[in-house]
């Protein structure tokens, strides 16, 4: 059985937590970690978990709002975590004593009942990845900073049973928005983030019969709103737009089995 929590999803923050249970064992991994020890471990605790409960850490990128306290947190636990090459330049090359595994674009890694598969995507950053995971029966996919989406992008996304959608932005919004006008490009832009229309016609793309949960992910406060998000994913799936999840920056999500 597979399930996932997201912990919080925004431009203040982001981590989620993606759970194998196999008998009795279970896997747990924290995809993202962008926020300080003591919030993350206060939504960990929300969850039901603490940080010891983590075995590993999976950095999508280097910006703040996903890297946050992973490397404190995996040297104080001894948690391994994986990130590409680029990302870890970007962030200075740190020392994480032995804990550190590279991550790269098409190879397929294991995290204990969990097989994890990064690929790249185009985003304002060294070497970002995102990834879909499995335990063999289901499969998810997280998709939070991305300017557009590729082919190989909906490629890798073909057939997942759950996607964690990045829905940031409404163009009309950004644009009436007191963001300066560099920052509006950026967010705009094909290596920024997706607006919501953009996330609906990826959906479109990868839509299928067994694809039962989708989630709004990286909400920007300023330049969107749940209910223009949760409009524009319905209209693909055909739902009522209060079906839609929507992860909030605060809250996060509660825990959906996939």
């Amino acid at each position: 059985m597979m399930r996932l929590r997201c912990l919080g999803s925004g431009s203040s923050g982001n981590a989620t937590v993606v759970e194998a249970t196999c008998g009795p064992r279970v896997t747990r991994l924290l995809v993202d970690c962008g926020f300080g020890v003591r919030a993350l471990e206060h939504r960990l605790a929300r969850a039901g978990l603490a940080a010891a409960d983590i075995d590993a850490i999976f950095i999508t990128h280097e910006h703040g709002d996903h890297v946050g306290c992973a490397r404190a947190l995996a040297l104080r636990e001894r948690i391994p975590v994986w990130m590409s090459h680029g990302t870890w330049s970007a962030r200075g090359a740190a020392d994480y004593d032995g804990l550190l595994n590279t991550a790269a674009h098409g190879q397929a890694f294991d995290v204990g009942d969990l097989r994890l598969h990064p690929f790249a995507v185009p985003h304002d950053a060294r070497e970002p990845l995102q990834l879909t995971c499995t335990d063999g029966a289901k499969r998810l996919g997280i998709l939070t900073d991305l300017g557009h989406a590729t082919a190989n992008v909906l490629e890798q996304l073909a057939g997942c049973q759950a996607l964690l959608l990045e829905c940031n932005h409404d163009p009309d919004l950004l644009a009436q928005s007191s963001y300066p006008p560099f920052l509006k490009r950026r967010v705009g832009g094909s290596h920024g983030h997706l607006a919501n229309a953009e996330a609906a016609a990826l959906l479109q793309a990868v839509h299928h019969e067994g694809l039962n949960h989708v989630v709004a992910a990286h909400l920007s406060a300023k330049n969107n709103r749940p209910a223009l998000a949760r409009a524009a994913l319905a209209a693909v799936l055909g739902c009522a737009d209060d079906d839609i999840l929507v992860a909030d920056a605060a809250l996060g999500t509660g825990w959906i089995s996939v």
